[in-house]
């Protein structure tokens, strides 16, 4: 049987598409937004094409295969066996949240996230009434754990009623383990606090380390838990606006079908499903390849940071394309420095600042492109932080 290769290498000119992330000067290099610089899989390519061919774009619904695709792939490649029953498609992981914040929460009450954390939390949960509880992971020797103490304390808290998870968690890379996802369940099985668990992150892993959806962990956390899924992240399809939300327990299960009917995001455009089943059904050794692809280059550019760039550090991580450098030798805020970067270099990353308070001194790089695209970024980094240096611009004043 022949084997099945990938380039990833080859570049691809992604300006002029209409890519938001690619809008920017002729100069300027963006690592930034976490979509990847590949082509998507050429599988996911050739079933779009045929229903673009069959010519009719019409109102889409939700058949069996759609169903089939997700529980067959959560059963091979996680081993979970997921209830069909409880699959809800949706528009996107964002909408999801946000949806459920509408539907879980009143005004003025709390929703629980874990800091750093994926920016557009704040946005879903502030853009709908609701107020942020922030609890800072701890830090310690560059690896990220979670402070239950500081985590039972804000639970126990009657404003707060929800929480939302990120596992594997963004910008950290964190893949949680059983334990600490078995400790956060009975924590708000105790309160009485809600989990929506962000899991969009979940295939894109190092080689050889497996994940836990919240779910599956124990019975307190299925039948407390709302679970956002989707190939969109894994297989480069942010834009064809594909996903499901996971709900097991009946009544909660109600509660947020009704939110995603009532924000009109519940039914697939004609792209949708056709996307979401030849990924989960045809494009698993692309996934291997990219997955080992991603992981060389973040080899790459954590050895590059530690010979070339000394002055930073980088955060060991077993899941997504992220790199989270931490920037604290600089004595800087890192929106300042990710401005002077862009200015100086034309390198766009991502300012750690935006991902919360604990995020101030760090910066968040995405590595999916191809390796020669890679180095230019790492050089522009390190000429960045050359220059900052020289000039005396790290010397505490922002």
């Amino acid at each position: 049987m022949e084997k099945i290769t990938y380039d990833f290498d080859v570049p691809v000119d992604r300006r002029g598409s209409g890519a938001l992330k690619w809008d920017v000067k002729e100069n300027e290099l963006p690592m930034w937004i976490a979509d990847m610089d590949f082509r998507a899989a050429p599988e996911i390519a050739a079933a779009l094409q045929a229903r673009l061919d069959h010519g009719v774009f019409g109102y889409g619904g939700v058949p069996d295969e759609w169903y089939d695709a997700y529980v067959g792939w959560w059963k091979k490649r996680h081993g979970v066996l997921l209830d069909r029953k409880a699959l809800i498609f949706c528009t996107g992981v964002v909408p999801a949240i946000s949806s459920t914040v509408r539907k879980l929460t009143t005004p003025n009450e709390k929703v629980l996230i874990q800091t750093p954390v994926y920016n557009i939390f704040y946005n879903s949960i502030l853009n709908n009434g609701a107020r942020v509880s922030e609890c800072p992971l701890i830090y310690r020797d560059g690896a990220y754990t979670v402070d239950f103490d500081s985590l039972e304390e804000k639970l126990a808290d009657s404003q707060t009623n929800l929480m939302i998870l990120c596992n594997p968690h963004n910008p950290v890379g964190k893949i949680w383990d059983r334990r600490t996802l078995e400790t956060v369940g009975a924590l708000a099985g105790r309160y009485r606090v809600t989990v929506l668990s962000d899991e969009i992150h979940c295939d894109i892993a190092r080689p050889g380390c497996g994940y836990l959806p919240f779910f599956s962990v124990s019975d307190v956390c299925e039948n407390n838990s709302v679970t956002c899924l989707a190939p969109t992240k894994a297989f480069n399809l942010a834009g064809i606006q594909t996903a499901t939300v996971y709900v097991p327990d009946p009544y909660l299960r109600h509660k947020i079908e009704r939110a995603l009917n009532t924000d009109e995001v519940a039914e697939p455009n004609s792209f949708a499903v056709p996307a979401a089943v030849a990924a989960f059904t045809k494009g698993e050794k692309w996934l291997d390849a990219a997955c080992a692809y991603l992981f060389e280059n973040r080899r790459i550019a954590e050895e590059y940071v530690k010979d070339e760039i000394p002055q930073l550090n980088t955060v060991n991580a077993d899941a997504t394309y992220l790199l989270w450098i931490d920037i604290s030798s600089l004595h800087t805020g890192s929106a300042a420095f990710a401005a002077y970067l862009r200015e100086k270099t034309g390198l766009i990353v991502s300012a750690g600042e935006a991902y919360g308070a604990a995020g101030r001194s760090f910066l968040r790089m995405n590595l999916a492109c191809p390796k020669a695209r890679l180095l230019d970024g790492l050089k522009r980094l390190k000429k960045g932080v050359s220059s900052f240096t020289e000039t005396g611009c790290g010397s505490g004043k922002e």
